[in-house]
């Protein structure tokens, strides 16, 4: 079978099938992993506390929340279990916290519990003025999401799998099985699942004539405090939410920052999530009124990304068996939550008898985040390459092989956060361009490094 689109969903549908059995091609149309719409997200691990009540959405977010918590240990994936809470700054929004909770154990959040407003401000005494009251969300935690998309994929590929770049889906016929156009040749499959994200309705369009849903883009941009500024706050930020978004949200970051983001703006554009001054101004604006000991503290990074937003609301999940063809479409910022949740349900949907792995191999990550130890701390290291996150050359060395290597520099900076730090590589990027000569499709230019901003 073939999957279309190498982001969190797609590396999650690779290691579904591969462990239930199947012979797995994921096909990506850029140079690198992760490339598209899951780049750039707030690395929140959602309990679907949140979702629409009784939608495949809350079905798959909850699924995928517990399947991590789960898996993570044994891949040695982080987890920040800080809570969250929900906000409410007028007496409106907090007239409708009631709803929202009653709503959140309609998706057996049952956890959550109401705080007036002084409580709210015992457990977060740097809040601004005007807390009007929250609720507590204890699940909801922080996790890496490059780390946990690249473990997916690298379990599905030590077990056999294949990856191929390049690999644009041109068009395709099906006569009993699959004969897919692609940029890098030809792929014959008996199933194609479409996880193409930004470009997928286009695909569709390209293999069944016409597509179901049509993808409408929606960037978000965010802003990335130095770490100085994570002390300030010790749970998940949450607004209350609107009819379109989540809304933003101000969090720390498992590598020890502070998040502010993002923003939720409609554009036709499906490649290039431009920044915007004045946007990113009204985010430090809305999180120091949030937090007003932030304006006293630096930003590292701003960055932006888009998500595959649809002409409605829910995820637009599929499947056509008669032409063997599945379509997940639709899966916007809470893709990174359900990436597992919505493999299993996909899987569910072809009926396809397999035999699972009966003693699959398991992957383990580099650890990144600063709630455990570090390369930088073991000897043998190689020395530290990038002070700011405190990157080894081991590091980046062990990254730019295995079964999943870095093939750009943004690939690079995903696994193992160089230059994202204070300096943005102005004092690590002639050491980088060095290790990394000959070893990345394209070789690092003179800035490369000192670009202001968090994953470009």
């Amino acid at each position: 079978m073939a999957v279309i689109g190498a982001g969190v969903v797609g590396c999650a549908l690779a290691r579904r099938f591969t462990l239930d059995g199947a012979r797995v091609v994921v096909l990506e149309k850029a140079e690198e992993v992760l490339d598209g719409a899951s780049k750039a997200n707030s690395a929140i691990l959602h309990t679907g506390f949140d979702a629409p009540v009784g939608t495949l959405e809350a079905d798959c977010i909850r699924a995928g929340h517990a399947e991590y918590r789960e898996i993570r240990e044994r891949m040695g994936l982080p987890l920040l279990e800080c809570g969250a809470l929900v906000v409410a700054w007028t007496a409106e929004e907090a007239a409708r916290l009631p709803a929202l909770m009653d709503a959140a154990r309609a998706n057996g959040v049952d956890d959550v519990a109401p705080l007036t407003a002084a409580e709210t401000r015992t457990l977060e005494p740097r809040l601004g003025a005007g807390v009007a009251g929250a609720f507590r969300v204890p699940g909801e935690s922080l996790i890496d999401p490059w780390s946990a998309a690249h473990a997916y994929l690298a379990q599905a590929l030590i077990n056999g799998a294949e990856l191929r770049y390049g690999a644009e889906v041109l068009g395709g016929r099906f006569e009993g099985s699959w004969s897919l156009a692609t940029a890098a040749g030809t792929v014959a499959a008996r199933l194609v699942v479409n996880a193409a994200g930004l470009y997928g309705d286009i695909v569709e369009e390209r293999l069944t004539g016409a597509s179901t849903f049509q993808i409408r883009p929606r960037k978000g941009q965010f802003v990335v405090y130095d770490k100085t500024a994570a002390a300030l706050a010790d749970h998940i930020l949450l607004p209350v939410p609107g009819e379109r978004t989540k809304g933003i949200v101000v969090c720390r970051t498992v590598w020890g920052n502070l998040l502010v983001g993002p923003t939720a703006e409609e554009q036709d554009d499906r490649a290039t999530a431009a920044l915007d001054g004045a946007t990113l101004e009204m985010l430090r604006q809305r999180a120091e009124a949030i937090l007003p000991a932030l304006a006293g503290h630096e930003v590292t990074a701003v960055y932006a990304g888009l998500r595959p937003a649809t002409e409605e609301k829910g995820y637009r999940v599929r499947a056509d068996a008669a032409r063997g063809y599945i379509a997940v479409g639709g899966i916007r910022s809470t893709g990174l939550s359900a990436a597992l949740g919505l493999a299993t349900h996909v899987r569910g949907l072809w009926d396809e008898p397999l035999r699972p792995l009966a003693d699959p191999l398991w992957p383990e990550m580099p650890n990144l985040a600063e709630t455990a130890p570090r390369d930088w701390e073991r000897p043998g290291n190689g020395g530290i390459v990038c002070h700011c996150e405190r990157v080894t050359r081991r590091e980046v060395e062990a990254a730019l092989t295995g079964p999943l290597p870095a093939r750009t520099f943004a690939g690079l900076k995903r696994r193992t956060r160089v230059t994202m730090g204070r300096c943005q590589g102005f004092a690590c990027g002639a050491e980088l361009a060095e290790i990394t000569a000959g070893r990345l499709a394209h070789p690092m230019l003179p800035d490369a490094a000192t670009r202001k901003g968090g994953d470009d």
